[in-house]
């Protein structure tokens, strides 16, 4: 699998989340948490709650909002001026509210030129009672974009098929959905999930859609995937930016007992304890 540059040891930079980067779409972060920024209940609780999470890249849906919007109160225009050399913040417009290929790839090219930027988070959903993906035109779109020279960060179902192809067409980051988008439902499906990992050994792969609490993350972070994508779980929690604030410390939790390396699971109980030297009370 994708791992960190410099993986954390057993001293005390082993809690601190620079010492773990990756790379995906061009960039190299520091944290595995990317944020969307849709139907938080203000503009001031989606930045504490950006600041809160510690993230380094947030969605924004390209047909949801304004890209012409200008002045400090704007969506856009707030989130560019969370942006530093030490404590980056990229955009990362996905095609939220696409059913075909074909608006997927006009709407991604749209937001490359609004915001110019080669990276894309690829949505092309199938239906809407669950949102699931249309795997046809999900695969159809990504060519496209791929071939155009986008960074393509790929939502998709949990089957190894589509994942695979959508990996060895050279999408930047597949990733698959823990449960429907905004039901919280977590990981209804973790064996799925740990097949994907084990195909896709050297492919970032971030967990999208279904997260519900922190404990989700910790999962998903547990079974070694890169990152995870949340936007229901922190935006709809009654105070986001504490919500935020969870997850993030759960994604470090849970990747660092990925790397730690978890116990095998046992049926049978093993004592702690050695036998050797046991006090044996005779009567």
């Amino acid at each position: 699998m994708t791992e960190s540059h410099t993986s954390p040891g057993a001293s005390g930079d082993a809690l601190a989340p620079e010492a773990d980067t990756w790379t995906v779409g061009g960039l190299t972060l520091s944290s595995r948490v990317l944020l969307g920024t849709s139907r938080y209940p203000s503009l001031q609780s989606l930045l504490d709650s950006v600041d809160a999470s510690g993230t380094q890249l947030v969605t924004v849906g390209v047909r949801r909002i304004d890209l012409t919007e200008s002045g400090g109160t704007s969506l856009l225009s707030a989130l560019r001026q969370r942006h530093s050399a030490e404590r980056p913040l990229h955009l990362l417009p996905n095609t939220a509210g696409c059913y075909t290929a074909r608006e997927a790839v006009l709407t991604a090219q749209l937001a490359r030129e609004a915001l110019e930027t080669d990276r894309v988070k690829l949505e092309v959903i199938g239906e809407d009672e669950t949102l699931y993906p249309d795997a046809i035109e999900l695969v159809k779109a990504a060519g496209e974009l791929v071939a155009d020279g986008f960074e393509v960060f790929a939502y998709c179902g949990d089957d190894p098929v589509t994942a695979r192809r959508l990996a060895d067409m050279g999408c930047a980051a597949v990733m698959p959905l823990g449960a429907p988008i905004g039901s919280g439902m977590g990981l209804t499906n973790p064996y799925a999930l740990r097949i994907l990992r084990e195909i896709l050994p050297d492919v970032p792969l971030v967990v999208d859609a279904g997260i519900g609490t922190a404990s989700d993350a910790a999962l998903a972070m547990e079974l070694g995937y890169d990152g995870i994508l949340l936007n229901t779980a922190v935006a709809g929690a009654e105070r986001p930016p504490q919500m935020a604030a969870a997850m993030r410390h759960a994604t470090l939790a849970g990747r660092l007992a990925h790397l730690a390396g978890r116990i095998p699971r046992r049926l049978y109980a093993e004592a702690s304890t050695p036998e050797a030297g046991r006090i044996e009370l005779r009567p």
